[in-house]
């Protein structure tokens, strides 16, 4: 392939069909004329010897061979709009848009006071946070979206860590639960019912995962996919959450919840923000980085109840 005799755009159309797997949608993403558009890939089928997009019924469908372009392919696009990346960040005239991603408990705790930070130094910056994704589902072109992760463990690859700030699990119950003074107790522990929480991409709670090394096995009645549902169950039921204590703190008043030491202590949590290796030098995420930092920071000098 002769490089010189190619369209470097037809590179970002192929991104959009690809995405889309829609000429029509693809032209409005890239903001192309349908006929345009529909150009475009028949110059890419051209190149590449394969249809690309193929009707199946009323859709389109992508080839085995378009399939596995999308990766590389965005991979290459991420890495050439770096080379046009400036060398400083005006926040006050900044319009980026930032996608974060994280826990739900992260989400409550961390961007209530980030935002104001971002809101006093950025007003016209922009941040979306995208819903949570495990380890195992964190694939290269959705990784290639992200700005920041916030999150326990180190399994991101291509993502450098720092600490953000630690903590605790705890029992959260209802005000006037009828067990609340039992449950520092094993047996009653035990014989409480449960909610669990099991996030996107993980198989499990991961207080469950640690009581098994234990040989120990809780009482679930009810799982949930976010730690605030488990708080909101737990307010208005005698089931019990085990979560993090900041969480609880955060909420305990809004919620009417009782923070309850478990019979049993997990050890401290660590949570880590997590930037992409090939932002490292990016002073758009070097700056976002660093209002997160300190947001952590700040939540760490505050103890939990």
């Amino acid at each position: 392939m002769n490089l010189k005799s190619l369209d470097l755009n037809l590179l970002t159309a192929l991104d959009a069909l690809l995405r889309e797997a829609n000429v029509s949608r693809a032209a409005m993403r890239i903001g192309l004329s349908q006929p345009a558009t529909s150009h475009a890939l028949q110059r890419l089928r051209e190149i590449f010897g394969d249809p690309l997009l193929v009707r199946t019924g009323a859709r389109m469908e992508l080839t085995p061979r378009a399939l596995a372009l999308r990766t590389p392919l965005a991979q290459a696009l991420d890495q050439v709009r770096g080379l046009f990346v400036p060398d400083e960040f005006d926040a006050a005239r900044s319009e980026r848009q930032f996608r974060l991603m994280m826990p739900d408990l992260a989400v409550e705790l961390l961007m209530p006071p980030l935002m104001e930070k971002v809101t006093r130094a950025a007003p016209n910056v922009r941040i979306d946070v995208v819903p949570w994704r495990g380890p195992a589902i964190f694939h290269a072109e959705f990784a290639s979206t992200i700005d920041l992760v916030i999150s326990i463990g180190n399994a991101f690859k291509g993502f450098h860590r720092q600490l953000l700030y630690t903590d605790s699990d705890a029992l959260a119950v209802r005000r006037d639960h009828p067990m609340t003074a039992k449950l520092k107790r094993r047996e009653a522990f035990l014989a409480a019912r449960h909610v669990g929480v099991i996030i996107r991409g993980s198989s499990e709670d991961l207080i469950d995962t640690w009581l098994r090394t234990k040989g120990i096995e809780r009482h679930i009645a009810l799982i949930v996919s976010g730690y605030l549902e488990a708080l909101h169950v737990a307010a208005r039921t005698d089931l019990v959450a085990f979560v993090p204590r900041r969480l609880i703190a955060a909420l305990s008043k809004q919620l009417g919840l009782v923070t309850v030491t478990p019979p049993l202590d997990p050890g401290i949590d660590e949570q880590f923000m997590f930037h992409p290796t090939r932002a490292q030098m990016d002073p758009g995420s070097i700056w976002l980085r660093r209002l997160m930092l300190e947001t952590g920071r700040e939540l760490e000098k505050r103890k939990a109840s």
